[in-house]
């Protein structure tokens, strides 16, 4: 055939149209895989709290317990505390021994936890004591604007533990990351938990 015969100038063609096709493709491809990457380092940001627990609304599942009372390994349990911002609590607990918080006018959320005992229950003196899932509420009205995080929770004061963001509401809808989380104290005035906590969400 010869460079003039149709069929082998069409066949030329189509393989031009495609090329430039696949060449087109390729960098709409690889423009879409650079952004993401600054897109999501801008997306990330830490939000540093401090939680602390009203141990007196501590209501652990009471047919799973030590001979002492405490819980054992299995029981479940809720409660809920006060969010501040981070450096609100230094030399003090944050929360009064009927519960309410010590700074009030400093309160910017609600946390809940819900959750179960593992290790030796409530007798653990290192490692998980238990697996929880909280509610970091941070909006005006409850679930308007919360953080869901999964994980363990240690027995070990100032020993970090990293948690799963699991999602949220609000601007928090598709929040993704991790929660870093340090157990301040235990027991506080109220006979609950203080702790530390750094949010790093990907929204």
């Amino acid at each position: 055939m010869t460079l003039n015969d149709p069929k082998t100038a069409m066949a030329g063609a189509r393989r031009l149209v495609t090329g430039l096709a696949f060449a087109t493709l390729l960098g709409a491809a690889m423009a879409s895989g650079a952004a993401p990457s600054g897109d999501a380092a801008k997306r990330t940001r830490p939000l540093e709290l401090e939680i602390v627990e009203n141990g007196t609304k501590f209501t652990p599942d009471p047919s799973l317990a030590f001979p002492d009372g405490l819980p054992a390994f299995g029981a479940s349990f809720v409660t809920i505390g006060y969010v501040y911002p981070a450096g609100t609590i230094h030399g003090t607990d944050g929360v009064l021994p009927d519960g309410s918080p010590e700074f009030p006018d400093k309160v910017i959320g609600s946390w809940t936890c819900r959750g179960f005992h593992v290790g030796d229950g409530a007798h653990t003196a290192t490692g998980p004591i238990v697996v929880t899932h909280q509610i970091i509420d941070l909006g005006p009205n409850p679930g308007d604007e919360a953080i869901m995080s999964d994980g363990y929770e240690l027995a070990d004061i100032g020993t970090q533990i990293h948690r799963a963001i699991v999602g949220g509401t609000g601007q928090y809808a598709k929040a993704r990351g991790e929660q870093l989380q340090t157990l301040m104290a235990f027991p506080n005035n109220a006979g609950g938990v203080s702790l530390r906590v750094t949010l790093e969400v990907t929204k």
